[in-house]
């Protein structure tokens, strides 16, 4: 009997693990995206409007409404359309994680 109860436990708590995930995934998808030349704010992986001004990602990189960067070590780089640069300043290509060059 116990071991009936264990493969339950296990098979309930993988199923809740599962349930949890999208929401953990979608709270990360903040951000900002370059969508059709222009900057737009991110908000559960949903674009929430026009950026108006200057944000600093958590890893001290600086993105302007213009879509420039400016990484913490100085180099400047430009986003290009269908990147998104998350939060934590990870920056995506179309949904992928891209290195910052």
């Amino acid at each position: 009997m116990t071991k009936d109860r264990i493969v339950t436990t296990v098979a309930v708590a993988l199923l809740l693990v599962g349930f949890l995930t999208p929401c953990v995934v979608a709270a990360e998808m903040d951000g900002v995206m370059m969508k059709d030349g222009k900057m737009m704010m991110m908000k559960d992986g949903k674009a929430t409007g026009s950026m108006d001004k200057e944000m600093t990602m958590s890893d001290g990189t600086k993105v302007k409404p213009d879509g420039s960067m400016m990484m913490k070590d100085g180099k400047m780089m430009m986003m290009k359309d269908g990147q998104t640069m998350m939060m934590d300043g990870k920056m995506m290509d179309s949904g992928k994680a891209m290195e910052k060059k």
